[in-house]
């Protein structure tokens, strides 16, 4: 199993169990959330409530809680929405974190297509959720989350450069 860690916090952001694309020139990944029901758990023993003196009402009170599974799985943090202003500030600041820790071409591809990827993510900002991972560390990269037109479930994107793949 892979896990994608944040590269500059080390938190759990995703993992090979939800598949990717590339959008953007492979700067940014895409990724197929679901909501699921959590804690519902319907055991038939077999028995006959009726026939016991049981009423309908009888037994333990599930506390069912619909939960995303990729903010579920990874202890993702939603944030307050950012404003244009606050997001730039973040993006360069971001940049700025993220740079010296990429290595040879991989830098390249990110300095060279980074604009292009914050102008999309910008378009779509009043769309957008945003998460950052478990230690919810200022330096960490933002996970981001909208619904496409019509879906009842989000997709997630990444920053696939400020991901780290990790072996488990």
């Amino acid at each position: 199993m892979l896990v994608y860690q944040d590269l500059l916090t080390g938190d759990e952001l995703l993992s090979d169990s939800f598949p990717y694309r590339e959008i953007h020139n492979g700067m940014l990944w895409e990724v197929d959330g679901k909501w699921v029901v959590q804690g519902a758990v319907d055991v038939d023993i077999g028995a006959n409530p009726s026939a016991e003196g049981g009423g309908e009402d009888e037994g333990v009170d599930d506390q069912a809680v619909k939960v995303v599974d990729i903010v579920d799985t990874f202890r993702l943090q939603e944030q307050p929405p950012y404003d244009k202003k606050q997001f730039v500030t973040w993006v360069k600041r971001y940049i700025k974190l993220l740079t010296p820790k990429l290595e040879g071409e991989s830098q390249e591809v990110f300095k060279k297509n980074i604009e292009a990827a914050t102008k999309f993510l910008i378009g779509k900002l009043s769309d957008l959720q945003f998460f950052v991972g478990e230690s919810m560390h200022d330096d960490g990269v933002l996970v981001f989350a909208y619904y496409k037109e019509g879906a009842t479930d989000p997709t997630f994107i990444y920053f696939a450069h400020g991901l780290k793949e990790v072996k488990c």
